[in-house]
């Protein structure tokens, strides 16, 4: 049976899977001819995290920059008032998942990155990362076209915590680790077994 989750991962997948394809395609033949021909070390779990950061990326600006049907029916390319949105669509509804929790964990990603690759250690220098790229994505949208909502910066704040909250997390708790945890051979694998799960689900999901 599809959940909300499902058919919102499935409608992304739908029209970002020829995006990530060539993503894939090209970055991995660029890193692959590089690291051969330089002689450059191979840590297969950072070339993994990078990759899905630069398909995340990507998959974010197709997501917040395609058109957006609900302009069609509105004449307001504004929403300034704080939980307007969020409180409109009835909780567990198919609306609800996409426009509230969708704009939630689609910044979960940037935090855990944001921490990931910059080495973060204070919230609030997160939440003033999270804040910028928010805003600037709403700015571009309305600059396009589609709508400015504060209720879609709430959420990604709040997305984007959560996720740079997840990467310090999973940071003191590897810190504690035994050191065998902390091997390239142990990382590598777990890398490639997260990966392996999330195609696989992504693969069960497109099929229903």
């Amino acid at each position: 049976m599809i959940t909300p989750l499902d058919d919102t991962v499935k409608s992304v997948m739908e029209f970002t899977w020829p995006m990530i394809l060539i993503c894939v395609l090209l970055v991995s033949s660029l890193r692959v001819t590089d690291i051969i021909k330089n002689k450059k070390e191979f840590v297969l779990y950072k070339e993994l995290l990078t990759l899905c950061f630069m398909i995340y990326i990507l998959c974010l600006f197709q997501i917040v920059t395609f058109e957006d049907p609900y302009l069609l029916i509105t004449d307001s390319h504004f929403n300034l008032v704080p939980f307007r949105e969020i409180f409109r669509y009835r909780l567990g509804s198919r609306l609800f998942f996409k426009n509230v929790i969708g704009n939630l964990v689609l910044f979960v990603p940037y935090g855990f990155f944001a921490g990931f690759f910059t080495k973060l250690e204070k919230f609030r220098h997160a939440f003033c990362l999270i804040l910028f790229s928010s805003i600037s994505i709403e700015m571009t949208q309305l600059a396009i076209g589609r709508v400015f909502d504060i209720d879609d910066i709430l959420l990604n704040i709040i997305g984007g915590l959560l996720g740079f909250f997840i990467y310090r997390s999973i940071s003191k708790i590897w810190e504690s680790l035994p050191k065998v945890f902390h091997s390239k051979a142990f990382l590598n694998g777990l890398s490639m077994l997260i990966v392996l799960i999330l195609i696989g689900y992504i693969g069960v999901v497109m099929i229903q």
